[in-house]
């Protein structure tokens, strides 16, 4: 039986409830940011003219995407700031602005930031839509790219890195499950329940953004924030 020591349990108290915390952060600003319930609506039209089958396909193709682009920017992520001479706090900032702007639309309900009509017209005209622009930029936009890169840069330790793939995998699963299946999640929850559902994400999603600010300001020593 291992017995822990005061010091060294209050250590592991910590660490875990850090995971723990961090791994809520990358999972709920991840998966607020793809949104595929968001993507049903546009992902309906531009295969209107498809079968079941060949919707499940795009789908998954549209997925699997996903996954691959935001873990290789998830990986990579340290490497660009590096190549560019892009310091943490800076890339912080400006992704928790991009945040803020796709989260004060996801409020009204429009998500134009991460997808407009020309690339839904486009898609019409393709007979797959699977890779674009479903998969970029419908669901691995510009503000799930910068936001998995933040996270891997904001990572205290390695451990923590493993959440935010885990984040992504989950993230592309659950994409797959709820685009595979769109015209049933349409006709449960409505074109007012998608609504309300992009609506509860903006506003979560909005006060993630507020925090990666504060962050970056932090980092930047511009603000003192206490520890809670």
């Amino acid at each position: 039986m291992m017995i822990f020591l005061p010091a060294e349990a209050a250590r592991l108290h910590s660490f875990l409830s850090s995971i723990t915390e961090f791994s809520f952060v990358a999972f709920s600003s991840i998966f607020f940011l793809v949104d595929p319930f968001a993507a049903i609506p546009p992902f309906l039209a531009m295969t209107a003219r498809a079968s079941s089958d060949a919707r499940r396909r795009m789908a998954a193709r549209a997925s699997w995407t996903c996954f691959i682009v935001l873990t290789l920017f998830a990986a990579s992520g340290s490497f660009i700031f590096r190549l560019f001479g892009i310091t943490l706090p800076a890339f912080e900032i400006a992704g928790g602005l991009i945040l803020l702007l796709i989260g004060l639309e996801m409020l009204q309900a429009r998500r134009s930031t991460q997808e407009g009509s020309s690339e839904t017209e486009e898609g019409a005209q393709k007979e797959d839509i699977g890779i674009t622009p479903l998969g970029i930029p419908l669901l691995a936009g510009p503000g799930a790219i910068s936001t998995v890169m933040v996270l891997m840069g904001a990572s205290p330790s390695w451990q923590h890195g493993v959440p935010v793939f885990v984040a992504i995998a989950v993230t592309a699963f659950t994409s797959y499950m709820i685009l595979g299946q769109a015209d049933r999640v349409r006709r449960r929850m409505g074109e007012t329940g998608i609504r309300i559902m992009m609506r509860i994400m903006g506003l979560m999603l909005t006060a993630i953004a507020v925090q990666f600010v504060i962050n970056g300001l932090a980092r930047m020593n511009v603000i003192n924030v206490q520890p809670q």
